[in-house]
């Protein structure tokens, strides 16, 4: 699991962080979590705050298989990324996603 304190990205603007979002999100490595992410980020992305870019950078630290069970409640979400976001995405009606 990645540290919460060391943000290497913490100098970049908001604006700039948000399309480095949008770029991982489309290219996690699981065509499964381009399209829950990309999709996700993508409509989001405008209204994220330098909190929520840092919880999704922390997050995208992580395995993708690991993500994924998470997202789809498969497996228990630890901790660090319980909360509002993780809700909002375990919510997503995975039917209406649209591929790339």
């Amino acid at each position: 699991m990645s540290d919460q304190g060391y943000n290497p990205h913490k100098d970049i603007n908001l604006e700039d962080r948000r399309r480095r979002l949008l770029f991982r999100a489309w290219h996690r490595g699981i065509k499964e979590l381009d399209l829950i992410f990309g999709n996700f980020v993508e409509a989001n992305k405008d209204s994220f705050s330098a909190e929520d870019c840092a919880w999704f950078e922390t997050l995208f630290e992580e395995q993708d298989h690991e993500i994924l069970g998470w997202v789809t409640k498969g497996i228990d979400v630890p901790e660090k990324f319980q909360g509002e976001m993780m809700d909002r995405l375990q919510k997503l009606d995975f039917m209406t996603l649209k591929a790339k």
